[in-house]
């Protein structure tokens, strides 16, 4: 699948920089069964493609993500057991993909984010957030859980907002998202193209591998023993002092000079 294939999606780089564009406007960018399988491509893509550095994800038009799109519901309220097991996997696969790549993903909110949408921008290392987005995860509303999105929405929030939040589906301002650590940053709508872009270009001046070690980093030791994470941590930073981008972010260091990685990029 090309990127010009997509209907659900925009894919586009530039400048080491993807940005991956929910485009489904005229439904909330609600997803289904196709934008779903259209995610997982180009996260796959992203996976392996050497010149991408940094991924924005955001929503075109007013919103964000609106979760599941309601035709879609039509469609799966008739579905036996197995099949639903079979979307949702797919659904936790991707939001799994998107967690774990080793590359730096910030979500852009641009508008209203309700029910999966929140699992998107909350597998995401850094999200910002438009002063008038709004926030709900109102699954319960009609007899359902934020099921596979609970693993990212709870890694932000904890256990105590995620009981207030799951239980009562109440709405959630961009203020208050950030209050309870739904998202990193709340800026103005004019001023949330920029805010992204200088983080992402923030991002950029990191060494590549250093990030994802350093995501490698938190996901892991967080589900270790402290004797693990003991051996584990020491032969991790071992392995990047003699790695060449460690060598080389260290002489950059030591000598007053940015490094390579930092040089390359303002080159382009």
């Amino acid at each position: 699948m090309t990127g010009s294939a997509y209907e659900t999606i925009i894919y586009s780089q530039e400048d080491r920089i993807a940005r991956v564009v929910f485009n489904r406007p005229e439904v909330h960018n609600a997803f289904n069964t196709q934008m779903i399988g259209e995610i997982d491509d180009t996260f796959g893509r992203i996976m392996s493609d050497e010149s991408v550095r940094v991924v924005i994800l955001t929503g075109a038009g007013k919103s964000f993500c609106a979760g599941a799109d309601i035709n879609w519901m039509r469609e799966i309220i008739r579905y036996s057991y197995e099949q639903n097991l079979k979307e949702s996997l797919q659904l936790a696969e991707v939001l799994h993909k998107i967690y774990t790549l080793p590359k730096p993903t910030i979500a852009m909110v641009n508008g209203t984010t309700i029910g999966g949408g929140n699992g998107f921008l909350s597998a995401c290392d850094i999200s910002v957030a438009s002063e008038e987005a709004r926030f709900g995860l109102s699954e319960v509303k009609i007899g359902l859980v934020p099921a596979a999105i609970s693993p990212y929405v709870m890694r932000r929030i904890g256990e105590s907002k995620a009981r207030e939040y799951f239980l009562t589906g109440k709405r959630i301002s961009a203020r208050k998202a950030l209050e309870i650590g739904l998202v990193n940053e709340v800026v103005a709508l004019d001023k949330l193209e920029g805010t992204v872009q200088e983080i992402a270009e923030l991002l950029l001046t990191s060494g590549p591998e250093a990030i994802a070690a350093c995501k490698e980093l938190i996901y892991k030791t967080t589900r270790m023993s402290f004797e693990e994470v003991k051996k584990f941590t020491a032969e991790m930073i071992a392995n990047l002092r003699i790695s060449p981008e460690g060598q080389e972010g260290m002489a950059a260091f030591l000598e007053k000079r940015k490094p390579k990685w930092v040089k390359e990029n303002n080159d382009v």
